[in-house]
């Protein structure tokens, strides 16, 4: 059980310093590794952690959040999260989740040649529900909001992303204590990882200001990439 935690650890430190550095993408990397390594540590550690770390960048960032846009994306995301969990009864889950991989790829591809998005009211309520229901579904929830915030300054992206990450995962954290999920080994799993969250977050602190400026476009839509193709992935060998 040691070698696994360690493991399980090391993976976690990874995915959050790219997500202190970048605002997203550590789930989408750390979720499908940590099942391989020990399935009891997901869903709910992992969301435990994950919300941890939502909270202390949303700390550190504080003063560049969009609230307003965060208030915009979370009306978006509560019918999001209702359409998620109709696609999951309804639809298959590889052509689904190779849809979203696609429509996130296009996306940047629109974003490299002629389109700007910007986080307008109107964006941000449909970038809420896309990432309500990708991530309901697929699993893959940051790239939608993340994609309109992509000109703005680092600060404001991570801060933004993370008070979004933050009061999301609250709320599934909340849901699922209701039901009594949250208690016991789940979270003294969490409770074991928390270290190499941290010391991932602490690396991250250092690392935004070689990234900040003129390289935070390229790593928030190289993170979106990213995630598209491991979605791809697990689609096409799941």
């Amino acid at each position: 059980m040691t070698t696994t935690l360690l493991v399980a650890g090391l993976v976690l430190l990874v995915g959050a310093l790219v997500q202190g550095v970048v605002g997203y993408g550590m789930n989408l990397v750390v979720a499908p590794l940590l099942t391989l390594i020990d399935p009891s540590l997901v869903p709910v550690p992992l969301l435990l952690i994950a919300s941890v770390h939502a909270l202390l960048a949303a700390t550190r960032e504080r003063g560049h959040a969009d609230w307003q846009g965060v208030g915009w994306a979370m009306a978006g995301r509560l019918p999001g999260i209702a359409l998620g969990v109709a696609v999951v009864a309804l639809l298959p889950p590889g052509p689904f989740a190779m849809a979203v991989a696609l429509a996130v790829l296009l996306c940047v591809g629109l974003s490299l040649l002629t389109w700007r998005p910007t986080p307008t009211p109107r964006s941000l309520l449909v970038a809420g529900i896309a990432s309500g229901t990708f991530g309901t579904a697929a699993a893959i929830g940051g790239p939608p909001i993340a994609l309109l915030y992509q000109h703005a300054a680092g600060p404001t992206i991570r801060a933004t992303l993370a008070v979004y990450f933050a009061v999301g995962s609250l709320v599934s954290v909340g849901a699922l204590t209701l039901t009594g999920q949250v208690l016991g080994e789940p979270v003294l799993h969490a409770a074991l990882l928390l270290p190499f969250l941290f010391g991932g977050f602490w690396l991250s602190t250092p690392l935004r200001r070689f990234i900040d400026g003129r390289w935070m476009r390229p790593a928030v839509l190289t993170v979106a990439v990213a995630s598209a193709i491991v979605l791809l992935g697990r689609a096409l060998l799941g």
